[in-house]
């Protein structure tokens, strides 16, 4: 292998063709990179689950991949969560092959969306960069479809009929012929799934090399000597090893990522005495702690009504003392403004995301997903209220937390620190420790097996009123081995299916849990019901989705 592939890159509106030399050397130090990559430049239709090490310039790496694809004159859809890493595969892409790279988004408008996709339509632009959508772009003789942190919930669509991009491109890859590649830091238990079963193969880096790039990952309280020198280090919010980090790192001039779970100041309180949630006394509403307008606290206030709460007093012991159950980015933020006293504070969350920060000492307080990406990377990370992620009632807690945590670790420079503020005994705390995202993968889909749950089985979500879901039970002729489970009530994070502007007050949820074998004889069932149902012209607000993302 050479190291370099010439790629023609083809204009809208000219026909000459210019080479650009690619160097893909640098997928040489993943076992079977070169090997990948060979197979691509062959024409060939190659499935791999690429799990990037720290610190790589993964936006490279796909435009490479790309570029090769379209240098053997076949097309390439690349998929990404939102419009920040769009931007930036998207310009990696322009340097390597012009204008024969688009981006399709929401936000471009329907014109020039349209034109977009009238380009990729006609052969002008071989490579799509896109969001969830994109996966049904009309390229031609499609070569490679890829999708960067398919653990991410924007890919799941939540109009009917409900698909997830990573299922659309596998079956696309499957069709077609074409090569997939389904990247990130994390790993999801569906890719692991597949990798199991042989579809798609690993793209590993050695331990050897992943060891050279990684920053040394600790959760305090994880040694006795830890504890010695801080015997409170598994009680506090940041602990002192957490500080003493922060400080080296501030003055050696690199900044500091500080990674918080929750957006706001004080998002969540309860009693001061026995613990019980804050509610609100007129529509039983969670209470929080907003920040005024000069940075102090101000009152308590609903959540849902927005009435301020002057005048709290516990509904179970009476008390009128308030406490903090979770800390906010913006207190957190406060916090630190006065640990770190002339070091500028910046905050990445909400509606101010930022996309990229100057180097410097600095302290960035981001929600997870918001952090934003600093030349040379950052010198500490500190991962805060692990608990606040862990503790989810959903079936992706571990997997999506970890998720989270990967990817603000891989913003920190090789040989960095990253603190994670969570129980070191916990399996996913290792994992992140190990920086060993295939085993966790493994071990989610056992455990997931084990108890019935997808990826290793099929399951049929059935949300609706009593009435409608027994309607829709009554005309479906249900294949053999589906177990019915349920109704429960919805869970909390799923929207509530609903009939024109009539909302459902009580939404039920019934579960239909069937063999991976018995998978497409179930969703064909349902398909005649709903059909039964639409000749019937029933209005009862119904929702059927096949493993929807969030069970619960």
């Amino acid at each position: 292998m050479t190291g370099t592939i010439a790629v023609a890159a083809e204009s809208d509106s000219a026909a000459t063709e210019s080479a650009v030399d690619v160097d893909v050397s640098a997928w040489e130090r993943y076992l079977h990179g070169g090997a990948f990559v060979r197979a691509l430049r062959q024409g060939k239709g190659p499935r791999a689950a690429w799990q990037a090490m720290p610190g790589e310039d993964w936006a490279a790496r796909l435009a490479e991949l790309a570029a090769t694809v379209v240098a053997a004159g076949r097309g390439v859809v690349l998929m990404v969560p939102d419009q920040r890493d769009l931007d930036r595969l998207l310009a990696e892409c322009v340097r390597l092959v012009g204008d024969s790279a688009v981006g399709l988004s929401a936000g471009l408008g329907p014109a020039a969306r349209y034109r977009r996709w009238l380009a990729v339509l006609r052969g002008q632009a071989r490579i799509v960069v896109g969001t969830r959508a994109a996966v049904f772009a009309p390229v031609r003789d499609l070569g490679l479809i890829a999708l960067w942190d398919d653990g991410d919930d924007t890919y799941a669509e939540p109009r009917a009929p409900y698909p997830h991009a990573r299922e659309v491109a596998m079956l696309r890859a499957h069709e077609t012929g074409a090569a997939f590649v389904a990247a990130g830091f994390a790993r999801t238990a569906e890719i692991q799934a597949v990798v199991e079963t042989g579809w798609a193969h690993d793209l590993l880096a050695e331990r050897a090399t992943l060891r050279a790039v990684m920053p040394r990952i600790s959760a305090p309280g994880d040694s006795d000597f830890a504890l010695e020198r801080d015997a409170l280090a598994r009680a506090v919010r940041i602990p002192g090893v957490a500080f003493t980090a922060a400080r080296a790192a501030i003055k050696e001039n690199v900044a500091v990522l500080v990674q918080v779970p929750r957006r706001g100041y004080v998002p969540s309180l309860a009693c001061a005495k026995c613990r019980t949630p804050a509610r609100c006394r007129h529509c039983n509403g969670p209470l929080a702690l907003p920040q005024s307008g000069n940075g102090e606290a101000a009152s308590p206030h609903c959540k849902w009504c927005g009435i301020t709460e002057a005048a709290f007093r516990c509904q179970a012991c009476g008390s009128r003392a308030l406490r903090a159950m979770v800390i906010g980015a913006a207190r957190t933020a406060e916090e630190l403004g006065r640990a770190f006293p002339g070091v500028p504070i910046r905050s990445s969350g909400g509606g101010e995301v930022l996309d990229s920060v100057e180097p410097g000492a600095q302290v960035v307080v981001a929600t997870v997903g918001a952090e934003p990406v600093i030349p040379g990377g950052y010198g500490v990370a500190l991962l805060l209220d692990g608990w606040a992620l862990l503790g989810r009632a959903d079936l992706r807690a571990a997997e999506d937390t970890l998720r989270r945590w990967m990817g603000a670790a891989a913003m920190v420079r090789p040989r960095g620190q990253v603190i994670v503020m969570a129980e070191p005994s916990l399996p996913t705390v290792q994992a992140l420790v190990r920086w060993d995202p295939v085993n966790h993968a493994a071990a989610e889909l056992a455990a997931r097996a084990e108890v019935g749950f997808p990826p290793a089985v099929r399951m049929a979500a059935i949300d609706g009123t009593s009435e409608s879901i027994a309607e829709l039970l009554a005309a479906t002729d249900l294949p053999d081995r589906v177990e019915v489970l349920g109704p429960v009530p919805l869970p909390p994070t799923a929207r509530k299916p609903f009939s024109g502007t009539d909302e459902p007050a009580e939404v039920e949820r019934m579960l239909l849990r069937a063999p991976r074998s018995s998978g497409a004889p179930l969703a064909r069932a349902l398909t005649a019901a709903q059909g039964v149902r639409s000749s019937h012209r029933s209005d009862a607000p119904l929702r059927v989705q096949i493993d929807p993302v969030d069970i619960g």
